[in-house]
């Protein structure tokens, strides 16, 4: 029996379809990417969600984002919900060995890690991005401490060349057997830290430092797809490889106005209803499956439509309880096209908020037609920029587009008040650590993120969704700053308390790595649903309160915070959660 191709699927963060020499871009230097742009079947019109966590979601499992519970990058919506069936699992059982190197952006514990959705080689950062609160406390892009199948390891190199080098070798050690390679670079996105000779590429074709800095970390990006293909050539596996190459949403804004950014004709950017923020190039290659030759699909696409195409490709059954929202794009793959293809609607929406609106950042697709926010309509051919509403010239599309939106927010819908808990006790995570970037807010805006804030003590209130998967006596360890870290609760910090690279950090980046304010909290609390609250003095010296508690499984909601007499109260950063044994 002949064996099943391997997968690599890169994926890069916050690039989108502008920035590549082979779009058009007037200086900027992608020949890897550009190489495979032109050996390759190349979607055109590949439409993904316009955040981060959602595309992945919805990559991984061919279910709309919205409907796995990933609508939104913080807050307790970005964790893939646990009984989604995801392409790692599927490879996986049914023979693949499954690596993920990079940005998994969709839970950083159980159930929720890369390891427990399929993965048998992970190495990764925490949260959405380096610098993020989930990841290890002053990690900036360089020399960092990812985990490594769950455990914090240190690594030399910068973050992209680290993720490209790990993968190269789990492919040279999985060689002799299918595999499937997710490489999810952090890169482009920001800080925009990078190596300073990338950014000098570029700055005397910008008057954005920033814009220099994203651009450089693209070729960084390039130089590490060139390194790929060269390694699956040595090792003689490039033509039984599907090696698929894609970005996660539209070209960032960078945080400032860029007006010499080159934004490809499309209106809008990362975040945006508008085409340039969900938009983005997909480039398959599989010389083995006749995929090459650098043939572009014109036909509209979209995220979900990836895992159905790679089961269809690998030929790994369906089982007859699991279906996709998307389709099998293998016919487009083939050369052939249908009606089908020009009928099909296809919608995304940006939420980015604790509970969806419906119509909210939303646009409905089909073939050169966009509805957007219900009521404008654009014909993409005639007008990429999307300026003219011709809403009233077509009702007829209106309505069309306004009943696909209906029927896809009716699935979105069924399940977007479950609750997506940690899980407490369970042996296969000893401790888990709950976090701020998790935590369900009760204001949209007030999520604690990024290391940041928490040097700068912002504040934010809400809850996590915990189960508690066996009965027994539960520790919770509340603390300002992560262990790693070391800090005592009420203290600041003056100047940097972590190496980092002053050469490769943005502008602006600093407060990623340096200083702390000070809280003057005396008082932790602890709040489970259905069980007393517990309330304990915090004093000068300490590092954490500890609070211990009998639980019965089942689910709760809990809360975690400290305060003091003047009125200042907030949701502790992060809450160290362990099962004590039991004494014999």
């Amino acid at each position: 029996m002949a064996r099943k191709p391997n997968v690599v699927l890169v994926l890069t963060d916050d690039q989108g379809y502008p920035p590549m020499a082979c779009h058009g871009h007037p200086f900027l230097q992608t020949p890897s990417l550009d190489a495979l742009h032109a050996d390759a079947v190349r979607f055109e019109q590949f439409h993904t969600g316009t955040t981060c966590a959602p595309t992945r979601a919805g990559l991984l499992t061919g279910h709309t984002c919205n409907s796995t519970g990933v609508w939104h990058t913080i807050g307790g919506r970005s964790l893939l919900r646990a009984d989604e069936w995801t392409l790692a699992q599927a490879l996986k059982d049914n023979g693949y060995r499954t690596g993920m190197f990079g940005k998994w952006h969709l839970g950083d514990d159980m159930p929720y890690r890369p390891g427990d959705r399929g993965f048998d080689t992970v190495v990764c950062h925490g949260g959405g991005g380096i610098s993020q609160q989930p990841d290890w406390w002053g990690n900036d892009y360089f020399d960092d401490t990812y985990a490594a199948d769950g455990t914090p390891r240190p690594f030399e190199g910068y973050c992209t060349d680290v993720f490209f080098g790990q993968a190269l070798d789990f492919i040279a050690r999985r060689r002799e057997e299918p595999f499937f390679c997710y490489i999810a670079t952090n890169a482009p996105h920001g800080p925009f830290n990078v190596e300073p000779r990338y950014a000098a590429m570029y700055r005397r074709h910008t008057s954005s430092e920033q814009y220099a800095r994203f651009l450089g970390m693209i070729t960084n990006i390039d130089e590490n797809v060139g390194r790929l293909r060269q390694t699956l050539a040595r090792l003689g596996l490039e033509d039984d490889t599907i090696l698929i190459f894609m970005s996660d949403n539209g070209q960032t804004g960078l945080g400032e106005p860029v007006p010499d950014m080159f934004t490809a004709g499309m209106r809008g950017l990362k975040g945006s209803e508008y085409d340039g923020g969900h938009r983005v190039p997909c480039f398959v290659r599989w010389p083995n499956g006749n995929l090459k030759g650098g043939r572009t699909v014109h036909e509209l696409s979209s995220y979900v439509d990836l895992m159905p195409t790679l089961l269809d490709l690998c030929g790994i059954p369906v089982p007859e309880d699991r279906s996709f929202h998307g389709d099998s794009l293998t016919p487009l793959l083939r050369g052939e096209t249908a009606d089908h293809w020009r009928e099909r609607i296809v919608v995304t929406d940006t939420q980015r908020v604790a509970h969806p609106i419906k119509w909210r950042k939303s646009c409905a697709m089909m073939d050169r037609w966009r509805l957007v926010n219900r009521d404008e309509l654009y014909d993409i051919q005639a007008d990429p920029l999307q300026q003219r509403n011709i809403a009233d010239h077509h009702p007829e599309i209106v309505a069309r587009l306004r009943a696909g939106y209906e029927e896809w927010w009716r699935i979105c819908s069924e399940q977007m008040q479950r609750d997506i808990p940690f899980s407490l006790g369970l042996p296969e995570q000893e401790q888990i650590v709950l976090r701020t970037h998790d935590l369900r807010n009760e204001q949209d805006h007030s999520v604690v993120w990024n290391q940041a804030q928490v040097r700068n003590g912002d504040i934010c209130h809400g809850y996590w969704e915990i189960r508690v998967e066996r009965p027994g006596t539960y520790e919770f360890e509340l603390r300002r700053w992560p262990k790693e870290a070391g800090h005592r609760i009420q203290g600041g910090i003056e100047g940097p308390d972590v190496d980092y690279r002053t050469d490769g950090i943005a502008p602006g980046a600093q407060s990623h790595y340096a200083g702390g304010k000070a809280l003057r909290l005396d008082t932790a609390t602890l709040m489970i649903s259905g069980m007393p609250q517990q309330s304990a003095p915090v004093g000068p010296d300490d590092r954490a309160a500890v609070f211990r508690v009998d639980l019965e499984p089942g689910p709760h909601h809990l809360r975690a915070m400290f305060s003091n007499g003047a009125g200042l109260y907030a949701a502790a950063y992060y809450v160290y959660v362990r099962r004590v044994p039991p004494q014999p």
